[in-house]
């Protein structure tokens, strides 16, 4: 089912805009941006960041609650990755934007 932009309620209003507030934090734009190229542990997440395990998996729970990001089961480790396609792409347009517009200020 595709929604316009101008058929947003309130609360999916609200639901977006607290989607779009997890991913204006830094350190969980980076583990988004860290899952998005391959599925992540938590260990490959913090190395790939330089944040701590234990804030990893604090931003894990928040990222995952939203359906940002997935976890999938293998042996003893929990693998990380995006939700879905389009959260690659909402990630893909807006880096596209930043980029074609830094350009335009030259």
């Amino acid at each position: 089912m595709t929604m316009e932009i101008t058929d947003l309620d309130e609360d999916q209003a609200i639901e977006l805009a607290e989607t779009f507030s997890l991913l204006a934090d830094p350190s969980r734009l980076g583990i988004v941006i860290a899952c998005a190229a391959q599925a992540r542990n938590v260990g490959d997440i913090a190395e790939h960041t330089g944040l701590s395990p234990s804030l990893v998996s604090h931003h894990l729970r928040l990222l995952k609650a939203a359906r940002v990001l997935r976890a999938a089961r293998q042996g003893r480790h929990v693998f990380y990755s995006l939700a879905d396609d389009c959260i690659r792409d909402v990630l893909g347009v807006m880096i596209g934007h930043l980029f074609d517009h830094a350009h335009d200020d030259e």
